[in-house]
């Protein structure tokens, strides 16, 4: 890579991070090292810590006007909120 490249940090939301997809997801952001900040927002307390990782728990997800200003910033989303097949 030339001298003069500038690589952009990620700064992450992901929803859904307690399930499968999700958490894995997670994980993956947590380990790389161009990944800054992740920020997750779930229905249930996820229980992973980690320095980069902040949380917050919102139940309804068709209004997020209670946490929209925790939202500024990031530059990067992954929506992995869902119900798995199995279930």
């Amino acid at each position: 890579m030339p001298a003069n490249t500038r690589v952009m940090k990620v700064k992450a939301i992901i929803t859904g991070a307690t399930g499968m997809v999700g958490e894995g997801v997670l994980l993956e952001c947590l380990n790389h090292p161009d990944v800054e900040e992740v920020l997750v927002i779930n229905r249930k307390p996820g229980g992973v810590p980690h320095p980069k990782l902040r949380e917050i728990i919102h139940i309804d997800f068709f209004n997020l006007s209670p946490i929209e200003q925790q939202l500024i910033g990031f530059n990067a989303c992954f929506f992995c909120l869902g119900v798995s097949s199995a279930a």
